[in-house]
């Protein structure tokens, strides 16, 4: 973004420096050394973080790991209406566990088959399927175990950001 004392100049946007008036297409046609000359200077757009881990994608303000009781302005319990039951809000690793465990679910519903075959009919599930069955199983654990463990933000990204789960060939 092309920034001038501070304030964001537009693309395509007249604009006035000094007294004189600039046409909208003058950032577009002008010279890096043109630009400088009346102190416009370029600055990078910041890089929005990950919306799945910090609020309005900003990283100082990055979402509760673990499950929060709900309390209102004075510490009170809040409760789930017509109930005696507190109100939680499901911090990050509960929310990710259930996708994991999820994903798992989704992945073997595609070889239950084999599964229902075997109980019905007895006949063998294919040893590569058994193998692939395994390896989801054990991703899935894999990852619970590793989300339950990490202690901090960026802990629990590097761990989203490693799921290996098993693919078809």
């Amino acid at each position: 973004m092309f920034l001038l004392n501070g304030n964001i100049l537009r693309v395509d946007t007249p604009f006035t420096v000094n007294g004189i008036n600039y046409p909208q297409n003058w950032l577009r046609l002008s010279s890096e050394a043109e630009k400088l000359a009346i102190g416009i200077t370029w600055q990078a757009d910041p890089v929005r973080a990950d919306d799945r881990f910090y609020w309005n994608g900003d990283v100082n303000l990055p979402k509760e790991l673990e499950d929060r009781l709900e309390v209102d302005e004075n510490g009170d319990p809040v409760y789930v209406p017509d109930t005696t039951e507190q109100l939680v809000t499901r911090g990050l690793k509960t929310n990710w566990t259930q996708q994991v465990k999820h994903t798992a679910g989704t992945m073997l519903s595609e070889s239950d088959w084999y599964v229902t075959r075997k109980a019905e009919r007895d006949v063998a599930i294919p040893s590569a399927i058994t193998d692939k069955r395994n390896a989801i199983r054990a991703e899935c654990d894999r990852l619970e175990a590793a989300i339950a463990a990490a202690t901090n933000i960026d802990e629990f990204i590097a761990v989203v950001n490693d799921q290996r789960w098993p693919r078809d060939e």
